[in-house]
């Protein structure tokens, strides 16, 4: 049996443009490609360079031969992909109503799915028949590494329910609309197949380039040859040393951690919110805002819950030149500037908690929207019965983050992408099928990913274009949702727009960025004082892009795992179907069965964190409005200035980096975009959920990879999904083992209250506003 080393030998070097498609210097990205000094920026520079095959290998990609015989499309796969899409999408629904969000994740999915498919192998009978000379059999043999692959993207759906289901909770409960299973089913329809279209039709712009890694999807490649390839490692040594086969230390990791987040998750939740200063100072208010971690800054990012740690993704996957971006936006705008207005009483913020995912009013306690908003004329907006009773007030990482930063990133997406991306952008370009279609000339030779297999036909795409469009359009006219048929097709052209800038961050950084303000601030203007038609603008302009993203990564996942593009795309056409069902049947479920949900006194955190942002989010832009939120002299007026800064920055960094500083490899890594807009799950995601993650990343993503480069190598990705498995598995057995079941009811002790009674998890403001006075306008 060849040794791994001996494979990485033979295979790494052809690993990075065989795997991909393009030639390296297809990815890399300069104004002036032919200048030394940009030439040794770009080799300082992690993000601009090709992926190494190193990383490629760690991941376990490109170790094994492609088998084109290899059967995809078998009996097993669909049972068990079918199975789990149902499950996976019906769970994570769930918890999308629940804070921390513990999600039945692609990796449990992929682990899960090995013993059955291995059980399968063998207990079920060898029984078939033969329809045009292929044998179609309830056994094709061993159970193997693409059906395992085909079943977590057929359950694909599970990982994209989150944002779906804040909007249709956003408008079924907190603003009292159900528009019924017609709406929820075709809006839910329009949206995902959407992004599916996008991603199939951009797919040579932001899949297949050889720089675009989609660093979210190697540790499913690590998983998945841990599992079909463990036979293989029995004899295998690392050359540092290391002997522990990957299948071995993933379940030895997983065993440990799954028997560990049973303390945070039940017996000592402490652990988790682990902010012990402010057990030690419960009532001082300035300690629990500096050190808290539910409504403070997190300036000592504690904790030993990983469903914490990895709250906005894995950290293990990340590169490091990307956490220092985000680590630095963190400490920037967390750390120095929103105390800094925040204790100036700026926006009179200090008479409101430091963060919190609500809005309030005049007396600092929650904004009441029903005192604004007709529900018995068209949800509109009553503006006599808000002057009489209060605007609304933000709080100062609310304001900062969801909008002032918002904003920034919108202005600096594209003049990031022209300045640093262009050259980048038009070899791509001309070596896809649009330069063949559209420009003539000279053109880039093109290499596709997969010559080994029928490509899709772009055409399947623009079919399932069209069938997006056309639910989009009807769902908006047929049910009384306020957003028209002109505003769906605005929605959607925004969204293409979009798709490729977003894809090229999230391609090397796994960092999605936040652009649904503009569809915020187009709808408000449009469709002013109606909050429905904000909802679906940016369902339909931001969401369908995100799950794009998505689908644009599963793409790349084929590729990586040599799956026939046909069949694939078959697979992730039956996911949409089958999860987009099961999505709204739980949440149907979820909203009428669970009670309080969506309130403070729902149990076991569901409170519906997420969709209570986006409605507070639609209260400001579809109710209240842009012109009377941000119009000259308003009260945040000045967030607008955050335009001039995103647009300014970009510019400035371009500069230092191609005249001031050509050679410095910290200047090369920095990305505005990136810097920006790297804090988007803020709120109601905290500083400690940031600096927690970035703590792990870097110390395994830089001081372990050098230190100890072997081990993380070996082990570095199989980690990150021992650990994503473990602890979603865990919390789905915890809920439905103690906490549904009613059987932790009366469970208490000092581990499980002491985080719960301090002003950070009250949110205390600076400021008290004594009761019967009002502050501000």
């Amino acid at each position: 049996m060849q040794k791994e080393d001996d494979i990485a030998n033979l295979q790494g070097k052809e690993m990075v443009t065989q795997v991909q498609g393009l030639p390296e210097t297809s990815a890399t990205s300069s104004s002036d490609s032919d200048t030394p000094d940009v030439e040794e920026r770009r080799r300082h520079s992690d993000e601009s360079s090709a992926p190494s095959a190193d990383i490629l290998l760690a991941a376990g990609v490109g170790l094994r031969e492609d088998d084109t015989t290899m059967p995809c499309l078998t009996l097993r796969m669909w049972t068990i992909g079918i199975a789990f899409c149902i499950l996976g999408s019906g769970v994570n629904t769930l918890y999308t109503f629940r804070f921390p969000s513990v999600t039945l994740s692609q990796s449990a999915v992929q682990f899960l799915a090995w013993p059955i498919g291995k059980a399968w192998e063998y207990i079920v009978p060898d029984w078939g028949m033969n329809v045009r000379g292929t044998r179609h059999s309830l056994n094709p043999g061993p159970f193997n590494y693409k059906e395992n692959i085909l079943v977590y993207i057929l359950a694909n759906l599970s990982f994209l329910t989150r944002l779906s289901a804040d909007v249709l909770t956003e408008q079924r409960h907190f603003y009292g609309f159900n528009a019924g299973w017609g709406f929820e089913l075709t809006i839910t329809f329009a949206t995902i197949i959407f992004g599916f279209a996008l991603s199939g039709i951009f797919r040579a712009l932001v899949v297949e380039p050889a720089g675009f890694i989609w660093p979210g999807v190697l540790g499913n490649t690590a998983l998945n040859h841990t599992l079909h390839s463990r036979d293989d490692e029995k004899e295998s040594v690392h050359r540092s040393g290391w002997k522990m086969s990957r299948y071995r230390f993933f379940m030895l990791a997983f065993c440990i951690s799954f028997c560990w987040y049973w303390f945070p998750d039940f017996i000592f939740p402490a652990l988790g919110y682990f902010t012990f200063i402010c057990w030690a100072a419960p009532d001082n208010v300035v300690v629990n805002q500096v050190f808290g971690m539910k409504s403070g800054m997190g300036l000592l990012p504690f904790t030993f819950d990983w469903s914490q740690i990895a709250y906005i993704g894995s950290p293990l996957v990340v590169p490091s030149w990307a956490i220092f971006n985000v680590l630095a936006s963190l400490v920037f705008w967390i750390y120095i500037v929103s105390p800094a207005l925040y204790y100036t009483n700026t926006w009179y913020t200090a008479h409101l908690p430091f963060q919190s995912n609500s809005v309030y009013d005049n007396t600092g306690k929650t904004y009441n929207v029903s005192r604004v908003i007709n529900k018995s004329d068209d949800f509109s907006f009553n503006a006599t019965r808000y002057e009489e009773y209060s605007a609304v007030y933000l709080p100062v990482t609310y304001a900062l983050n969801t909008f002032g930063l918002c904003f920034a990133t919108l202005a600096s997406l594209f003049v990031w992408l022209f300045l640093e991306k262009r050259d980048a952008f038009v070899k791509v370009y001309k070596s896809s099928s649009f330069g063949h279609f559209f420009t003539s000339g000279e053109k880039f030779s093109r290499r596709g990913p997969q010559p080994q297999y029928r490509p899709v036909p772009t055409w399947w795409f623009l079919i399932a274009l069209l069938i997006a469009i056309g639910l989009g359009v009807f769902a908006c006219e047929f049910y009384p949702v306020q957003l028209r048929w002109h505003g769906a097709l605005l929605s959607f052209v925004i969204s293409m727009i979009f798709f490729v800038p977003l894809a090229w961050v999230y391609a090397t950084t796994n960092v999605k960025i936040q652009t649904e303000v503009l569809c915020r601030i187009i709808s408000g203007f449009l469709y002013d004082g109606k909050v429905l038609a904000n909802i679906w603008m940016f369902d339909l302009g931001y969401i369908s892009g995100i799950k794009g993203l998505a689908f644009a990564q599963d793409l790349k996942l084929g590729i990586y795992c040599n799956i026939p593009p046909r069949q694939l795309f078959l697979v992730q056409c039956v996911g949409i179907v089958v999860g987009t069902i099961s999505q709204v049947s739980v949440l149907n479920w979820a909203l009428t069965t669970i009670p309080n949900i969506c309130t403070d006194k729902a149990a076991n955190g569901f409170n519906c964190p997420f969709s209570r942002t986006h409605y507070n989010t639609s209260l400001i832009w579809g109710a209240v409005g842009p012109r009377r939120f941000f119009a000259s002299g308003a009260l945040y007026s000045g967030l607008l200035y955050f335009f001039l800064l995103g647009a300014f920055l970009p510019v400035f960094v371009w500069v230092l980096k191609k005249y001031i500083f050509p050679r410095s490899k910290l200047v090369a890594k920095i990305h505005v975009p990136l810097f920006l807009g790297g804090l988007n799950y803020i709120p109601p995601a905290t500083g400690t959920n940031y600096g927690s993650w970035a703590i792990v990343g870097l110390v395994f993503g830089l001081w372990l990879r050098r230190t100890q480069h072997g081990w993380w190598q070996r082990y570095n990705f199989v980690l990150s999904s021992a650990m994503d498995c473990s602890v979603a598995i865990a919390g789905i057995v915890i809920f439905f083992a103690i906490f549904y079941t009613g059987a932790a009811k009366g469970f208490s002790w000092w581990g499980t209250d002491v985080y719960k009674n301090t002003c950070d998890w009250n949110g205390c403001s600076y400021l008290n506003t004594p009761k019967g006075t009002t502050f501000g306008l």
